[in-house]
């Protein structure tokens, strides 16, 4: 096996062409870093309304909720507990084995009725630290 070391040559630089300029240019303004830098990291203003949150889908959730632990408007526990991912089976309070395997993160979900549903079942089986933790749940998708 032979080991050659690589020198600088000044073939190997690149030299500004007027090609080379070109394609830098058309670059810069394909890829403006500031106006995609502003879209992506856009926060919306949690005042100005509340999403509807019978039909969210997952990952808007976890933003809102979000924006909202940042802000100070939720707490830690609360906001756990929304990002937390569905489950792929549940029950409903009148004991209906409901099927969420087809809840994806993009997809619509009524999150409002479901957190409701939750805290019924878990204020009839008496567990008082979930029940706190989804009464917290309940008022955030309320408010």
């Amino acid at each position: 096996m032979e080991i050659t070391s690589l020198r600088f040559s000044p073939n190997l630089s690149f030299r500004k062409h007027s090609d080379n300029s070109q394609f830098t240019n058309g670059l810069n303004e394909t890829f403006d870093p500031a106006a995609s830098a502003l879209a992506a990291f856009k926060v919306d203003d949690i005042a100005t309304g509340q999403p509807d949150f019978a039909a969210i889908s997952a990952s808007e959730l976890r933003n809102h909720a979000r924006q909202s632990l940042d802000s100070g408007a939720l707490d830690q526990n609360t906001y756990a507990a929304i990002s937390e991912p569905l489950p792929m089976h549940t029950i409903d309070p009148s004991g209906n084995v409901l099927d969420l395997s087809d809840v994806t993160d993009g997809t619509s979900f009524n999150f409002r009725d479901y957190y409701k549903d939750q805290l019924q079942i878990a204020m009839s089986i008496g567990n008082p630290q979930t029940v706190e933790t989804l009464k917290s749940v309940v008022s955030f998708l309320d408010d």
